[in-house]
């Protein structure tokens, strides 16, 4: 295959990643670390470009979030206030590959394992609380702002299923929440990756590119017309292939 051909592959499978983790508040990280481990990129390109991809569309799902009102910024704070200095801290470790791809992926498999049962079994609050506890909240934005910038992810993967299992705030809540959590801890994981930027591939503005078209219709979606159940299940979903694809990498 010719580096044009997997550029404009990886193109076509990142846009579809975006689109769907968009509408779940998501920015895509996951895919796009095993999208670009299928097709065999260097440890080094892989990171900072799925840093980057993650950015654009986590400041996609935010603005989208915010202007259909559902975040709030008494449900994101919390989290936020110690997640950015550990993904800064995060971002300057690089794992080795054969540490890197099964970690990430049995956390997210399990992470589905465990929306799948919340969404058969509970009873999903329309109108749950905005207001996780505080100091919960500040260890839980810490621990996964260390795993997220060391994974190269922004966060809101590992995020989502923790605040929707103990019913901290609704799934909507919880996609914007989770939305902008990606944003701000993507751009501090990739600033303590800043060694590695420079191997980031001429083919990134392709790729930008096609993750904002994604974002933005993902986002569309999510924020409007998906019910919380509905979400609850595409979390899932995405959450499994992804670790599925991370394992099998």
């Amino acid at each position: 295959m010719t580096a044009f051909d997997e550029a404009t592959w990886l193109a076509v499978l990142f846009l579809i990643v975006a689109a769907l983790y968009a509408a779940v508040g998501q920015a895509g990280a996951s895919g796009y670390l095993a999208a670009m481990g299928l097709f065999g990129l260097a440890p080094t390109v892989i990171k900072p470009t799925a840093l980057a991809l993650n950015l654009l569309v986590a400041a996609i799902g935010t603005f989208q979030f915010c202007r259909s009102g559902l975040f709030s910024w008494r449900t994101f704070y919390p989290f936020a206030v110690l997640g950015f200095p550990f993904s800064l801290l995060g971002g300057s470790v690089q794992l080795p590959m054969h540490v890197y791809y099964p970690l990430i992926g049995i956390i997210l498999i399990l992470s589905g394992v465990q929306m799948i049962c919340s969404a058969i079994t509970k009873k999903i609050a329309v109108e749950a609380a905005d207001a996780p506890p505080l100091l919960p909240a500040l260890m839980t934005g810490a621990v996964i702002g260390f795993l997220s910038g060391t994974t190269g992810t922004g966060g809101g993967i590992f995020l989502a299923p923790i605040i929707l299992a103990m019913n901290w705030v609704n799934a909507r809540r919880t996609a914007a929440a989770t939305a902008a959590y990606n944003l701000l801890n993507s751009a501090a994981a990739l600033a303590g990756a800043y060694a590695s930027i420079k191997s980031i591939p001429s083919a990134l503005p392709l790729w930008l590119l096609a993750v904002g078209i994604g974002g933005v219709a993902g986002s569309l979606v999510g924020s409007w017309y998906l019910s919380a159940r509905t979400l609850r299940f595409i979390l899932a979903a995405v959450l499994l292939v992804s670790g599925t694809k991370l394992l099998l990498s």
